[in-house]
């Protein structure tokens, strides 16, 4: 495999040396949810995001595989979760094999190793999460440098106050696992800060790779007291006046149509909270707000990197999130560490904004992260790339998308190839189309995409889609051109045709190797 891959390196490195390829930047943020930016809605300040898709390319309905490790396995490969050993979560790397392993498995190449082959720089600063032990890090899988975090969520300013006492998060600089030192650390920051080293260590002509996959705006809620302070005032009123001003602007924008309702949802009710509750849920929102937008002045960083290194009109930036925003711990959230008593915000506290944030975050798309609805799967993206983007600066696309899209897309940008097999085992073939079309202002071939993670479970089939909300619950019907927020169940009135749908997931489903049961 070895000598195939500097083959396939040195025959590309010479083709290249006579105009640089297009770099590649995939920014991939965490329980993000989908009306959280300016450009999808937002009250919460993102400028750099938002100058990306005014000159750029927005997606109307992007879909991820519906929470981190599988949407990070699909994003990575090109192939449905199951198909990469993601069905599940990660798992610690003991003896198992199959489509819910826990990490990536042999059959699948990631996006570093097609594109290294092809004369790339290949970087990665972040959230891993598809593979706990070695010989499953970045490093093992085609990244030339990796600084960041192995493991999931973290607490953003001393990573040794975990979800759980006594248990530590890995975290590594390429092969090695380090302890940041607390004190002079916030995650976001010390992402972008590794991102610009790596940016600034590469020789002008060679192309580059990175992906910067943040944790923000992941729980536990964590964020510099001054950006708290400048976002508490818009959330005192709770959620339902910035939903409704939301909502307003996705409509105005185009990316909603001009009837679509403010549905109730799974919020609590503002005015049947306690004084302390409300102060307390201000406190949170304002907290998640000031996580994106320091995640966002963090991407300006990176975007004047480029400017100044002339990169940035030759690069392709893709930006989007791994799920919706995350309902864990009830209407109002938790704190997950109780024997942190700090502040909301603060290094010694572990909190959660709940379903009642969530709802705020997915406005107005129905339920959330880990679940088949649209505020599960459904993802802003945006598209940015001067040199090579054909569509209308700040068209919004209504192309559906998939982050399984990702690799053949890559592989197109970059002249790189995906081989059939590697030591002869065969790989998995790639499953989904390249988005070059859409980059050039055309349309996508017709197709279907599938979901299932823990028993939630959909299909779509252009504008319908079949949704199961868990194991042995009840097949849904929607039609999203007539009904975008799923808000009509159609399985009563249009049987066969949910029958059809239903069959075809359950093909699918066989062929990938889906759980048919807990």
């Amino acid at each position: 495999m070895k000598a195939l891959l500097v083959l396939a390196s040195l025959a590309l490195t010479l083709l290249s040396a006579h105009g640089r390829k297009p770099d590649v930047l995939v920014i991939l943020a965490d329980d993000l949810g989908w009306s959280d930016l300016g450009c999808y809605g937002s009250e919460i300040q993102t400028p750099a995001l938002d100058s990306l898709a005014t000159h750029g390319l927005r997606f109307r309905e992007f879909y991820n595989s519906s929470r981190c490790c599988p949407s990070r396995a699909a994003l990575l490969t090109g192939l449905h979760p199951h198909q990469a050993g993601m069905g599940g979560m990660v798992d610690s790397g003991k003896a198992a094999s199959g489509p819910y392993q826990g990490w990536l498995n042999d059959r699948c190449l990631t996006l570093a190793e097609t594109l290294r082959p092809a004369g790339y720089r290949t970087l990665h600063t972040g959230k891993w999460h598809v593979g706990e032990k070695r010989p499953h890090w970045p490093v093992d899988r085609g990244f030339d440098h990796f600084h960041g975090l192995i493991s999931g969520a973290m607490n953003y300013y001393d990573i040794r106050k975990g979800k759980t006492p006594g248990i530590r998060r890995t975290f590594a600089i390429d092969d090695r696992a380090v302890t940041p030192e607390p004190g002079k650390f916030y995650a976001t920051d010390d992402f972008t800060d590794a991102a610009l080293r790596l940016i600034d260590a590469t020789a002008a002509d060679q192309p580059l790779f990175l992906y910067l996959a943040y944790t923000a705006p992941h729980w536990p809620l964590h964020a510099p007291e001054e950006l708290i302070a400048k976002y508490e005032a818009l959330y005192r009123e709770g959620w339902e006046p910035r939903r409704r001003e939301r909502l307003d602007r996705l409509v105005a924008s185009g990316m909603l149509p001009r009837d679509t309702p403010l549905p109730s949802r799974d919020a609590a009710d503002w005015e049947k909270l306690t004084a302390a509750e409300k102060l307390a849920m201000t406190r949170k929102l304002a907290t998640h707000a000031a996580m994106v937008d320091r995640m966002d002045w963090n991407i300006a960083r990176v975007l004047a990197k480029l400017r100044e290194l002339k990169r940035f009109d030759d690069t392709l930036i893709i930006f989007l999130s791994d799920n919706g925003a995350s309902s864990e711990s009830g209407p109002l959230g938790n704190n997950f560490r109780p024997d942190l008593q700090g502040p909301i915000g603060t290094v010694d506290s572990y909190h959660s904004f709940g379903r009642s944030g969530a709802t705020l975050s997915n406005t107005p798309l129905r339920r959330f992260k880990a679940e088949t609805y649209e505020g599960g799967i459904r993802t802003p993206c945006i598209v940015h790339w001067p040199a090579g983007l054909k569509a209308r600066p700040g068209s919004i696309s209504s192309e559906v998308g998939h982050v399984i899209d990702l690799m053949p897309t890559l592989l197109d940008v970059c002249g790189a190839e995906y081989p059939r097999e590697i030591d002869g085992k065969a790989l998995i073939p790639l499953q989904g189309l390249s988005l070059l079309p859409v980059f050039h202002g055309e349309k996508l071939p017709r197709r279907s995409l599938a979901w299932e993670h823990f028993g939630h479970a959909a299909w779509r089939e252009g504008h319908l889609k079949a949704v199961r909300p868990g194991f042995g619950k009840a097949w849904e019907l929607y039609d999203l051109t007539q009904d975008p927020l799923e808000l009509e169940d159609l399985a009563a009135s249009r049987p066969e045709e949910l029958e059809k749908l239903t069959r075809s997931w359950q093909t699918w489903a066989d062929e990938v190797g889906v759980r048919d049961k807990p």
